[in-house]
Order: structure tokens, then C-alpha cells, then sequence
């Protein structure tokens, strides 16, 4: 089997990359070949794999080199490269450009091949294709109505995973992920990133700024979940889909002041003082465009999908995947 990950110098794709190297499989077939495409030079993994895993740096706007990526007939794809949410907003274009262009070009280049070839593949949408007014609980039949460039670009690139899959070109999984909570390394231009930093930095003891209100709220799952998302995607019987091949993920509802209330109870008041408020209008009224009620995901925990329980849970990941399970910010 050979394996695709386009944006695989990312986070999650070199979460995902690392896990495939461990299974060494994905269901019952054994791995042949990883490529991770980016646009950049995607990092050497931190494990050894029983398979060649390359690198190939690609601008999948270009059509052409979309092409290329294709040419070894990949058997699963997981498209997982975007422009973020801060970013879609703040540069159209290059929203548009990347976030949908860019997958109409790797379906295209799926059609072209022809001859029988239908690859799995795998696509990261969001949350952010949803948009108010909500009702209580969002549910898996809620209508579509993104109030940003980020989410409307990803509600459309899952129409066209749609049509192309009923179409018989593909054979397409669109998973609308959570926030996903805490993101290791550095701050990125999400808009969502805050929910992250001010869990991430005071765990090493470092001040964290809180852009928004406390009570701004979100859907989280933590990076382990969003790999078991994939891993599990790549090997669904999409039979049982039908024409609507997008499904929102599970994750766990709650308010920044839940987080902070969350971070008290895994870490101290130590930690948590190490959050200072500096109110961000721009951040605030992206915020008001999501203010995400809870949402069931019941279609997706129906197929197998799962993902943590409370916000305790998910900083917990965080300090055993990323801190060797110690809190380095205490007493710092």
C-alpha cells in the first residue's frame, strides 16, 4: 500500500506519518511507501519505519505538480494542507487559492489518471463550517452557514469531495475536526490558536496571553484524537455513508473558563497565573462568528470514532505525549 499525506510537514501530518511508521500497517495492509508533500521540507520523524518514507516539497496550487503527486497512484490520501483560519481571513486569495484550488487539483489529477484508479482519500475539514444562529445542540443534519473565509472554504472543498466520490472518482472521508487542543510548538496565525497557548506556555512556565473573553466557547479534541480520526477514516466502510461523505468529529465542548478551570484542576494555581487577560477586538469578533453551542457528533461515535471526555482528559495528552508526563512549569 502506498500512502499519500499532503501537508505531511505539519502537525498533525507528522503525528499521523509517526503513527503509520509505528503500525507499520494500515488496517490489513502492510505499508509500501510514505510520501509527505508540503510546501516546505517536511522534518525528518523521530522514528524508524519499515517502509521508505520521502519528502517532497509541492505547491499543490500548481496543477501540474498536483499531477505529480498522483502519478504513483497512491491508494490512500490524506489531505490535511490548508490556511488557517487567521490567515484564510486575513489573505483572501491565498485562502481561496490553497484551502480550494488546491484539493480541486488533486481531484482532478485522481480523475485524470482514470483506468480504475480510486484512491481513498482522507480530507480535514472543520468546525468552522458551521455558523449561527444555533440551535441548543448542534446536530449532524445541522445546515451549513460559515461566517468566515476558513470555514466557507472548507464547507465548499467537502461539496467537491462529495461530488467527485458520487461520481466515482474517488472514494472521499471529509472529517469536520475539532479545535485541536493542546498544539505542540510554537503559536500559528489560527484565530483558535489562543484556545491552545494559554494550556501550552504556562505548563513550562512561561505567561500566556488570553486574547478573549472568558467565556468565548469552542469543540476540542486533542492531536492524538485527530491521528485516530485519520487512521480510522482510512479504513471506514464509506458504503454506509452514502452521497454525504462529511461527518463531524467528537470532541469535547467547553468555555476558556472551562479550560483555565481545567488546567487548575491537572495543574495548580501556579500555572494558571501565568494567564494574563489582554482583550483582542479582532480575536473577540472572529470568536462571535463560532461560538460553538455543543455539538453530538452522533453519526461519527455511531461509526467508531472517538475522542476524549473532559478538558482534564485533554491536557493530560498533552503532558504525556509532549512533557514526558511532568509539568516542567511548576515551581520554575
Amino acid at each position: 500500500m502506498r500512502i499519500l499525506i499532503i501537508g505531511g510537514g505539519g502537525m498533525v501530518g507528522q503525528k499521523l506519518a509517526h503513527k503509520l511508521a509505528i503500525l507499520g500497517k494500515l488496517g490489513n495492509r502492510e505499508i509500501a511507501e510514505l510520501t509527505l508533500a508540503d510546501a516546505f521540507a517536511a522534518p525528518a520523524l523521530s522514528t524508524t519505519a519499515k517502509f521508505p518514507i520521502k519528502s517532497v516539497v509541492a505547491d499543490i496550487t500548481n496543477p501540474t505538480i498536483a499531477q505529480s503527486l498522483i502519478t504513483a497512484k497512491p491508494d490512500v490520501i490524506f489531505h490535511l494542507a490548508a490556511v488557517v483560519s487567521g490567515e484564510a481571513e486575513a489573505n483572501f486569495e491565498k485562502g481561496y487559492s490553497v484551502n480550494v484550488e488546491g484539493i480541486k487539483n488533486i481531484l482532478e489529477a485522481i480523475r485524470l489518471t482514470g483506468n480504475g484508479y480510486v484512491p481513498r482519500l482522507v480530507f480535514t475539514s472543520s468546525v468552522a463550517v458551521y455558523g449561527g444562529p444555533y440551535p441548543e445542540i448542534i446536530h449532524d443534519d445541522f445546515h451549513l452557514q460559515p461566517r468566515t473565509s476558513y470555514g466557507t472554504q472548507k464547507a465548499i472543498s467537502e461539496l467537491l469531495l462529495n461530488d467527485y466520490s458520487r461520481r466515482g472518482f474517488v472514494d472521499g472521508v471529509s472529517l469536520r475536526l475539532p479545535t485541536i487542543c493542546v498544539r505542540p510548538g510554537k503559536p500559528n496565525k489560527a484565530a483558535s490558536g489562543f484556545f491552545s497557548n494559554i494550556l501550552r506556555e504556562p505548563l513550562v512556565g512561561i505567561e500566556a496571553i488570553l486574547p478573549a473573553s472568558k467565556s468565548a466557547t469552542n469543540y476540542f479534541a486533542s492531536p492524538r484524537s485527530a491521528v485516530g480520526f485519520l487512521v480510522h477514516a482510512a479504513n471506514l466502510d464509506t458504503s454506509v455513508l452514502g452521497d454525504n461523505r462529511a461527518m463531524m468529529m467528537p470532541g469535547v465542548w467547553g468555555t476558556v473558563g472551562d479550560e483555565i478551570d481545567a488546567l487548575r484542576r491537572v495543574a495548580g494555581d501556579e500555572i494558571v497565573a501565568l494567564i494574563k487577560d489582554e482583550p483582542d477586538p479582532v480575536i473577540e469578533k472572529m470568536l462571535s462568528n463560532w461560538n460553538f453551542p455543543d455539538i453530538t457528533s452522533a453519526r461519527a461515535r455511531s461509526l467508531g470514532f472517538n475522542a476524549e471526555n473532559t478538558l482534564d482528559e485533554i491536557i493530560q495528552v498533552h503532558i504525556d505525549d509532549e512533557l514526558g508526563g511532568k509539568i516542567p512549569g511548576r515551581n520554575k
